[in-house]
């Protein structure tokens, strides 16, 4: 290719410069022909698909055919992954020994398997008192998002012109939000006195108060408790939301980045709008990350209080170390999260089931399926040995910020800063957009790393990702517990692989023949000389 490829806009919106798109250059201006063609063509197509859709006109099922597979059994297999860590298989052998003993169990009555399985994953039903929590736990999100303060960020601009605007304030989220967590529970100054983890004088202050008359407090190991009855709410809850955000995509888009495909079906599992707003509430960042990802960040010291209670008060370090990495990861997360709002997830993936049901329910379901398997059959683990997993484990969440943290450094200085102490070397790419209402053209430009970690493999950070996952279900010891515990990390292997794949090819339909000098550069998706 000889130029850069040109992408249309519905109009043209004025913003900050973003971090991936700084360095706007003036083309040279449209002739009258041009402009009438930009004209027509506007006009002919202001509801066209492929142009709201941020340069990938195909994704979800139409990109990735074992995706539409999981989709269709994942509401059931979510039930059924919270029945397996439920109390109903507290003496079960089946789930802790699943290639010598489930298996062969299956295998020798393949009809009263079938029934068991399905009779086990419907036998997870809502209740009012799971609906109550998942509520509660929203409506808390809900008033922290809206009410703390943050500094104004933007993520990148779209193909028609759209410069997201964010409140800056997760990480005052991320802490204010456990230490409400902590202090609405038993453990806090409303609990019992033998239960309490704050000094006395805490909670005779507060008692003072007359608070504790007239508030109840919840067991910390709540979240443990009523995971399948919230799970099972979080599935209807989730089927149903994503049919509003389709229908809201196609009559009342809150951007021009939305649109039909034409199929009832791909509207909704891929979703009809990118960044879907209600009342000023960005639903995606909401559900993704103030819900999600919280949930995540605080089940895994709630599953461990509950291991604890459970048998005798007697800690499974493996569990709590499991729970400490994932709470520190998910501090990184929000450091970091402006960055997701930069990320795939986000500037690619529009908010349909796959993405928004995926984040209220597959996160709750599977990202936490190893730390809650040990509530029920523990790991077993001394704690020479959970540490030093949990140490590999803090090493993949380290360096996987630091990779964040350097392109970030990269994007924000433009280029001119140093990388392991040496200048940058990066590929200078460039790419058109065109006003569709007037034919005028602006040239823009994208500075694509090709130093450090972003020099040794192009998505270097995801193996260190898959490092920490890795070594979180390793915690959950799966010579003990059976392969099962590994599911999250070899779930997760396969999504990140189809993620690399997938921004290699939004990237190279963006940059054309500079994202070609680019893999030039750097050859390797995620690991040096080998994938």
């Amino acid at each position: 290719m000889s130029t850069p490829h040109r992408y249309n806009l519905r109009k043209r919106n004025v913003g900050p410069a973003n971090d991936d798109d700084s360095n706007k250059e003036p083309v040279k201006p449209a002739t009258p022909r041009q402009k009438n063609d930009a004209q027509n063509k506007y006009i002919a197509s202001s509801t066209d698909y492929n142009s709201g859709t941020n340069w990938v006109h195909e994704g979800g099922i139409e990109a990735n055919k074992y995706l539409f597979a999981l989709i269709v059994v994942s509401p059931f297999l979510s039930l059924l992954l919270a029945y397996i860590t439920s109390t109903e298989m507290a003496e079960s052998t089946l789930v802790t020994h699943p290639l010598t003993e489930m298996l062969p169990a299956c295998f020798s009555n393949i009809s009263t398997c079938a029934t068991s399985t399905l009779t086990a994953g419907v036998s997870v039903a809502p209740t009012l008192e799971g609906a109550k929590f998942v509520l509660a736990f929203m409506a808390v999100a809900f008033v922290l998002e809206r009410f703390l303060p943050g500094k104004i960020d933007f993520g990148p601009e779209t193909a028609t012109g759209h410069v997201p605007k964010y409140v800056d304030n997760a990480v005052t989220h991320c802490f204010v939000y456990s230490i409400l967590f902590f202090l609405g529970s038993n453990l806090g100054p409303c609990g019992d006195v033998k239960e309490q983890l704050l000094p006395a004088t805490f909670g005779e202050v507060v008692a003072k108060t007359g608070v504790c008359n007239v508030y109840q407090p919840y067991d910390f190991g709540i979240m443990y408790d009523v995971f399948p009855s919230s799970l099972s709410f979080l599935n209807i809850f989730g089927i149903v939301f994503c049919i509003f955000l389709m229908l809201k995509g196609i009559h009342f888009p809150s951007t021009e980045d939305n649109g039909s495909s034409g199929s009832w079906v791909k509207d909704y599992l891929w979703g009809t709008e990118l960044y879907p707003r209600v009342f000023g509430l960005d639903l995606k960042r909401f559900i993704n990350c103030r819900f999600s990802m919280t949930y995540w960040q605080l089940a895994g010291f709630s599953f461990c209080y509950r291991s604890y209670t459970l048998h005798g008060n007697e800690m499974d370090w493996g569990l709590f170390f499991s729970a400490l990495s994932q709470y520190i990861y998910l501090v990184k997360f929000f450091v970091w999260e402006m960055g997701y709002m930069r990320s795939i997830d986000i500037i690619v993936d529009r908010a349909g089931y796959e993405i928004q049901w995926g984040c209220l329910v597959w996160v709750p379901a599977v990202y936490t399926f190893h730390s809650r398997f040990l509530v029920q059959h523990p790991s077993g683990l001394s704690f020479s040995m959970a540490l030093a997993i949990f140490v590999l484990s803090i090493l993949g969440v380290l360096l996987n910020y630091a990779a964040d943290r350097e392109r970030d450094v990269f994007r924000a200085s433009k280029g001119k800063c140093l990388v392991w102490g040496s200048k940058p070397r990066y590929i200078t790419a460039k790419y058109t957009i065109v006003d569709r209402k007037t034919g005028k053209s602006t040239q823009k430009t994208s500075l694509l790393l090709a130093s450090g970690f972003w020099g040794m493999a192009r998505h270097f950070q995801y193996f260190f990702e898959l490092t920490a996952a890795y070594s979180w279900c390793l915690l959950a010891n799966p010579l003990q517990n059976g392969v099962l515990v590994m599911f999250y990390a070899v779930f997760l292997n396969g999504l990140l692989v189809d993620r690399a794949k997938r921004d290699t090819d939004k990237c190279r339909l963006k940059y054309g023949k500079y994202y070609d000098e680019y893999c030039a550069l750097v050859p390797y998706k995620i690991i040096p000389g080998i994938y």
